[in-house]
């Protein structure tokens, strides 16, 4: 087995290239990615700057990462006791003391 090379659909820039290209980003809706594929493929940081570059909002659950592909605000309809957000769930410039979040 000789060394193996990453696919170029999976390079970082073709990836978030591609993630964005999506029909429903065009039509202003919802897409949702993988925490892990973010992180494995673009970026956490990489991937939150492209969200921020479009103007878009970006929430957490679980191992989701959901991108309101439009510039409308996003209300919580049903609130509960949520648990307190772990460190993942922060961008990595927003632990190092970095603003603009």
């Amino acid at each position: 087995m000789g060394v193996m090379t990453i696919p170029s659909y999976l390079d970082s820039e073709n990836w978030i290239r591609n993630v964005f290209s999506a029909k429903a980003v065009g039509r202003g809706g919802v897409i949702h990615r993988a925490a892990r594929d973010v992180e494995r493929y673009a970026g956490r940081d990489a991937f939150v700057y492209e969200v921020r570059k479009r103007g878009f909002t970006m929430v957490e659950n679980g191992d989701q990462l959901v991108v309101f592909c439009n510039r409308d605000p996003v209300r919580l309809l049903v609130d509960r006791d949520p648990p307190k957000l772990s460190q993942r769930a922060w961008p990595t410039a927003a632990r190092d003391g970095a603003t603009g979040i």
